[in-house]
C-alpha cells in the first residue's frame, strides 16, 4: 500500500508550502488528499448550503494547486482543527498529515502552528511541517536526514524514501538537507508522537521540511518499504 498523505489546507498564508511538501512526499510513493476543517454548522439551511459549497470550492482550489485531479477531497466539520484532522486520519488510515508553518514564521524557517503542535503530543499520525517559502523554492528532495535510533522508524523511513526518489541519506542536518525525518522520543508510547527537547530545538532552527514519526512507525514510501515488510 502506498503512503496515505493528508494535506491540511484552508487557503491562508503559507498554505501553498504545505501543498508543495505534500507533493514532494507523494513523489516517493503516496496517495494525496486535501482536507479542510470547518468549525461550525450554520443553523439556517440556506446558509449551511452556502458555507458547505464555499468549503468544497476551497478544497477544489487546493487540489488544483496540488496538480493531482485524483487527490481525495474532504471537508470536515469539527470545533477543533486538530481533532477533526485526527478523526479523518483515523478513518482513512492516513500515514502523514502535512501542515504549513505558523503564519508569523520568518521566511526559510519552520515553526509549528497550534494544530500541528496538538497532534505532536500523543497523536497517532506522523506530522510533516513545511518551511515558509518552500512553494517558492520548489526544491526536490535529494538529501534526507534521519534523526533517532540507527535502526528506528526514522532511519528506515529515510532509507525507503531516499530509495524511491533516488536521494541520499546524509548524517548531518545542515542547510543543505532537503528533509528531516525525526523519531519520537524513546519514552513515547509505541505508535504515538512525542518530541524530545532536542528534537524541538532542531525543528526551531530547521530550514528544511520536517517529518515527525510516531514511536516505532515506518512510513511506507516506495518499493524499499514494501521489501522491508512494512504493511
Amino acid at each position: 500500500m502506498p503512503a496515505n498523505i493528508i494535506v491540511s489546507y484552508d487557503g491562508t498564508a503559507n498554505e501553498d508550502d504545505a501543498i508543495v511538501l505534500g507533493r514532494l512526499l507523494a513523489a516517493a510513493g503516496g496517495e494525496l488528499s486535501i482536507a479542510y476543517v470547518r468549525h461550525t454548522h450554520q443553523p439556517d439551511r440556506d446558509r449551511e448550503t452556502l458555507a458547505e459549497a464555499e468549503a468544497q470550492e476551497l478544497v477544489e482550489r487546493g487540489v488544483q494547486l496540488l496538480g493531482d485531479p485524483d487527490a481525495g477531497r474532504y471537508v470536515v466539520t469539527d470545533r477543533s482543527t486538530p481533532e477533526g484532522l485526527a478523526a479523518l486520519a483515523d478513518r482513512l488510515g492516513a500515514d502523514v498529515i502535512v501542515f504549513c508553518s505558523d503564519s508569523h514564521t520568518a521566511k526559510g524557517h519552520v515553526s509549528i502552528g497550534n494544530s500541528a503542535a496538538r497532534l505532536l503530543e500523543g497523536g497517532r499520525t506522523a506530522i510533516a511541517v513545511a518551511p515558509v517559502d518552500l512553494g517558492e523554492r520548489g526544491t526536490a528532495i535529494r538529501r534526507v536526514v534521519a534523526v533517532g535510533d540507527r535502526d528506528g522508524g526514522a532511519a528506515r523511513t529515510a532509507d525507503a524514501l531516499a530509495s524511491a526518489l533516488g536521494a541520499s541519506v546524509v548524517p548531518v542536518a545542515d542547510d543543505h538537507a532537503d528533509l528531516l525525518i525525526i523519531d519520537s522520543r524513546p519514552e513515547a508510547q509505541p505508535g504515538r508522537v512525542s518530541l524530545s527537547a532536542s528534537a524541538e530545538h532542531l525543528i526551531e532552527i530547521a530550514t528544511a521540511p520536517v517529518l515527525v514519526l510516531p514511536r516505532g512507525v515506518v512510513i511506507p514510501f516506495g518499493r524499499a518499504a514494501a521489501a522491508a515488510g512494512v504493511a
